[in-house]
């Protein structure tokens, strides 16, 4: 049975659906206590981490300093990295503390790159926003956690305005971001403060030359003997790839949508339509989407032409690995901001663009990105799978590897479009190798188990809960043990210390508990904002999350049939609101109880209450996108 909730005992606006859960629990379902086992076992791990590589104001053991090589405009985001899922954990019914110390260490951080001269006023001087986006989780998953937080929101602004018309950053009038390496010192032309010399290292070697067809080019080993070639191709570089946009730039509007999302700023909202229009303007006159526009906005302006060859785009180093997360952030914020599923195409072009040179192919025939997958295909009972090209230069599309399904998953989710799921069920019926199959492997994204997730929404693979519950519980003591047992001493120098060291130990595993709770995938890593079906308020507290004691888990995501059960599996009884979105921009428009009668409803709430040891399951329809989004509180209504 569904009643309204009053006003007055219920975080949420009059009239909002209430639903009390009736049925008992004798024995608790096991994924419910797995899922409360992880957030236990997370609130003490973080804690260790903290205390081995932190220091008291929140920055990280470092003794080094940034900024001294040639590529001295790298790192930044690598001192923010460690700490991006902690407000995720927050948000999900994780301990307060956890957010408290993603908030100091976002401080502590802040104030040792500061120190370094690697930021200034807070802000990046200036790099691409394939790095930037990463090291900007951390600030977007605090803005959302602490809404009412003046000091984040105010820095939200500045931050976004850096990009407006009238910062240093964009030309309103060819629509372009201009340069791709841009921050506070506006843009920062080339790639490096240091002349104009071939700035990349060895590392780098595999991906080989971007701009391999001008004269300039050598092999990769001539070019790093030879200061008067390097200082040539560099030169070069700078002319060709050192200005004008990229399309990786389009992660800058999470930065620019965040800022709307903390402070309902229209001009904020209407700078992301234009600049993402843009690059769907861009895409018009082109078959696929372009990396790259000069500095009076014409596709291929500095480099003879070509839809390809801009900085961290399709020919080097990633192409589909960097383009396709670029495209579908900005999508996706044009689309929050604007409510036009058009935006999307603009996301899909570039998936589409790969799967027509797909091919069946063996492990011997991955590419650069390759290493993810070789467990998976390792287990294959054949040797073939499909692939696809990852970029594109003169010769055509090459560097092939499993098509990683975290794209179309995201595209199908924001869309829940027919097309979109068709995408996804292309793949899986190329793919060689067990969809259903969990792996413990993890990546610094801290995502890769979208196969098995959409298994199990599509009804393929009902163990996955458990088994996605302790594969997220082995990672997490396994990084515990790694930092009990390092033997590495980061205050001794920077030979103890690699800056990529701490992201392989962060202790917090989130894409568990997003798939289960909330019935959404991973975030984006190179910028996205979250997007998620479900959220989630302790009622009693009036904080986001799952309240104590309480689980859930989402399995179905349909808009006309989205279902979840929320389990109480402790002696006291327990409140929650339920949210459709991330930012309460969906509407519920029908509610079911167990096997009950649909009833009506409006707005983006329920009201939930949970007697001690009891369950209920929801099954509700929804309307996408059906008001403003916004970061406010649903208990506040001065919160901005």
């Amino acid at each position: 049975m569904v009643s309204a909730a009053r006003a007055d005992d219920a975080p949420v606006p009059a009239g909002t659906p209430e639903v009390r859960a009736v049925r008992p629990v004798t024995t608790p379902p096991v994924w419910a206590t797995l899922e409360r086992e992880l957030f236990a076992r997370q609130d003490k791990a973080w804690r260790a981490f903290a205390e081995k590589y932190t220091e008291g104001d929140g920055r990280l053991v470092f003794r080094d300093m940034l900024g001294r090589g040639t590529d001295d405009r790298d790192g930044v985001d690598d001192f923010y990295e460690p700490f991006f899922t902690w407000p995720t954990l927050y948000l999900l019914g994780g301990g307060v503390d956890v957010l408290t110390a993603a908030y100091r260490h976002w401080r502590g951080v802040t104030a040792q790159l500061t120190e370094m001269g690697m930021l200034r006023d807070g802000m990046d001087r200036g790099y691409d926003w394939f790095h930037q986006g990463e090291g900007m989780l951390l600030f977007y998953g605090l803005c959302l956690a602490l809404p009412d937080d003046a000091e984040l929101r105010a820095t939200a602004v500045r931050f976004a305005d850096a990009y407006l018309p009238g910062g240093p950053n964009y030309d309103p009038e060819y629509r372009v971001i201009r340069a791709p390496h841009v921050g506070a010192d506006g843009p920062r032309w080339g790639f490096s403060d240091h002349d104009t010399l071939f700035p990349w290292s060895t590392a780098l070697c595999p991906y080989g030359l971007p701009l391999d067809w001008i004269a300039e080019a050598a092999p990769f080993d001539e070019l790093v003997a030879s200061p008067a070639r390097a200082h040539a191709y560099g030169r070069a570089m700078w002319e060709r790839m050192g200005r004008g946009d990229t399309v990786v730039n389009l992660a800058a509007t999470s930065l620019v949508t965040n800022a709307y999302l903390a402070g309902g700023d229209r001009r904020h909202a209407d700078w992301v339509a234009e600049y993402v229009g843009a690059w769907r303007d861009r895409l018009t006159d082109h078959e696929v989407l372009p990396d790259n526009a000069g500095l009076h906005g014409v596709v291929g302006e500095h480099l003879d032409g070509r839809w390809y060859g801009g900085h961290y785009g399709w020919s080097w180093p990633h192409g589909f690995h960097s383009v396709g997360p670029a495209a579908l952030i900005g999508a996706t914020n044009a689309l929050l901001v604007t409510g036009d599923r058009g935006f999307l195409d603009l996301a899909r072009n570039p998936l589409d663009a790969v799967l027509r040179q797909a091919r069946q192919l063996t492990e011997h025939d991955l590419g650069t990105l390759g290493r993810r997958w070789r467990p998976h295909l390792r287990a294959m009972p054949g040797d073939r799978t499909l692939m696809v090209p990852l970029r594109h230069n003169d010769s055509g599309w090459f560097d092939h590897t499993v098509p990683a399904t975290q794209i179309p998953v995201a595209l199908w989710q924001l869309g829940r479009e027919p097309e979109d799921r068709d995408r996804v069920e292309t793949l899986r019926a190329g793919a060689g190798w067990d969809w259903g199959a969990v792996h413990v492997q993890r990546t610094k994204e801290e995502a890769g188990h979208e196969e098995p997730w959409y298994e199990y929404l599509a009804g393929r693979n009902p163990e996955y809960p458990e088994r996605m519950l302790r594969a997220a519980l082995a990672v997490c003591a396994e990084r515990v043990a790694a930092i009990d047992a390092d033997p590495l001493d980061p205050a001794v120098g920077p030979d103890a210390l690699d800056i990529h060291h701490w992201q392989e130990r962060n202790p917090v595993v989130t894409e568990a508990l997003l798939h289960l709770t909330t019935g959404s995938p991973q975030v984006l890593y190179n910028g996205g904002l979250a997007q998620l079906h479900l959220r989630y308020h302790d009622g009693e507290l009036r904080r986001p999350g799952l309240p104590a004691d309480v689980a859930a888990l989402v399995s179905d995501t349909r808009t006309d049939h989205t279902v979840v059960d929320l389990v109480n599996v402790g002696v006291a009884a327990r409140s929650l609101v339920v949210q459709a979105g991330t930012y309460a921009e969906h509407a519920v428009r029908t509610v079911a109880v167990d096997d009950g009668p649909p009833e009506r409803a409006t707005g983006p709430y329920v009201v939930v209450r949970l007697p001690a040891a009891t369950r209920v399951r929801l099954t509700l329809t929804m309307e996408l996108r059906a008001g403003a989004p916004t970061y406010r509180a649903p208990w506040r209504e001065d919160a901005r």
